[in-house]
């Protein structure tokens, strides 16, 4: 249609949510499906965050607040990146936006002109390349495979630096691949920065807390001071505090950025919710002895799919260090038969597949800009994730 704006060509909708609807339909329908799509904790949000939320309505609190978000939840989220990584924020240096996706958003939009280029680490968030092309940037995808643990090498990205690039976006752990940076890899990545004092950072720790094994998180301006001043460190209460439909997510970083931002963010949305806000200075100040109980449980999920991945013929799943979300290769289903007589050409076909014979709904890995591969989000309950896995291992055997 001739009034809609040139820049909707440059961008996709997002495929997980058009996954997740089409489960949901089904659902609704009456059909038996299970739903590993979408990145939801199937926990509950903990009673004290709850209460916090009570009581901010009974209080009245109720009204708009500054743009940037209440004075203690930025000082609740100063006090955490003191707190969990050292790191040292005036609440001036803070900003709170209506989920994560904001945060990008404000900081792409804040940011980029025509041309400017933005490092994206594929197999990458859906959304990641989209915000940039809105914000008429140019995302410049860079593969890292499975064989490189899904991560970005030093010298991958040494390659991708030009002139025009404006900012690196890393996520750690991932979503879709729950591939986690140790501080050693960080490092080397840091120490590339280091030499392109014209190349920012954005990092998504939104899944910090969700790391296995051991797995000690770190984030880059913790790993190298000399990048804290072009470091923009987001997060938010979605996935560790069992917080999706809360809509809270936050960030830190130099001043005139954050101002920036801000600016952006007051002719949008303005402030996040008033309640959503007073629940999450109880999520960021209160007890967190629930998410090594939560991880416990995402832990043993993820072994129990990737176990059944790796039996299941035609599909390789790596074990992840973070998130909850496996990244399965379905390469060896492509150009095998469905019992009907289609032939699987690509991960979108073997992802119809799941959903047309088993019920199974899971999302394509050409989403996240790498297959033939599928994400699994095993955020759901133990049984179903059983149940899917059962589900995979028929319907590849099923194949000829």
């Amino acid at each position: 249609m001739a009034f809609i704006a040139d820049r909707l060509s440059r961008i996709k909708p997002s495929p997980t949510n058009a996954a997740q609807g089409k489960f949901l339909e089904m659902k609704a329908a009456g059909k038996d499906v299970i739903g590993l799509a979408a990145g939801e904790p199937d926990f509950p949000t903990p009673d004290h965050i709850k209460e916090a939320a009570y009581k901010a309505i009974r209080e009245n609190d109720t009204r708009y607040t500054a743009i940037a978000g209440t004075p203690a939840l930025r000082q609740a989220i100063v006090d955490k990146f003191k707190r969990d990584h050292g790191l040292d924020y005036k609440v001036s240096q803070t900003l709170v936006t209506n989920g994560g996706k904001q945060v990008i958003f404000n900081a792409m939009l804040a940011t980029l002109n025509a041309g400017d280029e933005v490092i994206v680490p594929a197999p990458y968030w859906v959304s990641y390349p989209e915000m940039v092309a809105v914000a008429d940037g140019t995302p410049v995808i860079v593969n890292c495979p499975e064989s490189k643990g899904f991560k970005l090498q030093p010298e991958d990205l040494e390659r991708a630096i030009t002139p025009r690039t404006k900012w690196l976006i890393l996520n750690s752990p991932s979503n879709p691949t729950g591939a986690a940076y140790s501080k050693a890899e960080l490092r080397a990545l840091c120490d590339v920065l280091l030499k392109h004092p014209h190349v920012w950072v954005l990092t998504d720790d939104m899944y910090e807390k969700l790391v296995y094994d051991d797995f000690v998180f770190t984030t880059p301006a913790q790993v190298e001071p000399g990048l804290f001043d072009r470091t923009l460190t987001m997060n938010g209460v979605s996935k560790a505090y069992c917080m999706t439909g809360w809509r809270i997510g936050y960030a830190a970083g130099p001043q005139a950025l954050i101002n920036a931002m801000i600016t952006i963010q007051s002719q949008s949305t303005s402030n996040a919710s008033s309640i959503s806000q007073a629940a999450s200075v109880a999520a960021l100040n209160g007890p967190t002895d629930f998410i090594p109980r939560n991880n416990a449980i995402f832990r043993q999920r993820r072994d129990l799919i990737v176990s059944m991945l790796n039996q299941a013929t035609g599909i390789k799943c790596p074990r992840p260090e973070g998130a909850f979300y496996v990244y399965p290769s379905c390469a060896g289903t492509i150009g095998k038969k469905t019992p009907d007589g289609k032939t699987i050409a690509n991960d979108t076909d073997f992802v119809n597949y799941l959903l047309e014979a088993e019920g199974l709904s899971v999302v394509q890995g050409s989403a996240f800009g790498m297959g033939p591969a599928f994400r699994i989000s095993y955020a759901t309950a133990t049984e179903l994730v059983e149940e899917a896995g059962r589900r995979i291992q028929r319907a590849c055997a099923a194949l000829r």
